[in-house]
């Protein structure tokens, strides 16, 4: 159907599909200061949009809205179509509890009861 269209309908409808690609995800990737919206996730990676200029590499922190998810290590893999593909090198998922280096029992008690 777009061979029937002009080219600026077609460039129109390009723009309004990045925009609604935009818009539709939540995750953004934080840099030190800066906030970068990611428009596309993969199994291993994800892509920012080309014209930000941001040549990331090492550790950035991925959210989702105020939800950090994970942190990890990103490598820039390719460019394509406006957008440069990062893959990650290693992940790590965010957690609101430390660590533990003990298993703990499912019916041990939370606190003690004074008499």
């Amino acid at each position: 159907m777009e061979s029937f269209l002009s080219d600026e309908v077609r460039n129109g409808l390009d723009q309004a599909r990045k925009r609604a690609k935009k818009s539709s995800n939540r995750l953004c990737v934080h840099v030190g200061d800066k906030v970068y919206r990611v428009t596309q996730t993969f199994d291993n990676g994800f892509s920012l949009p080309e014209d930000l200029g941001a040549d990331l590499r090492g550790l950035v922190d991925v959210y989702d809205g105020p939800k950090h998810l994970f942190q990890c290590l990103i490598v820039c893999a390719d460019q394509a179509d406006g957008e440069v593909h990062y893959e990650y090198k290693r992940t790590t998922e965010a957690v609101d509890q430390p660590p533990v280096d003990f298993v703990r029992a499912e019916d041990a008690p939370i606190a003690l009861l004074g008499k």
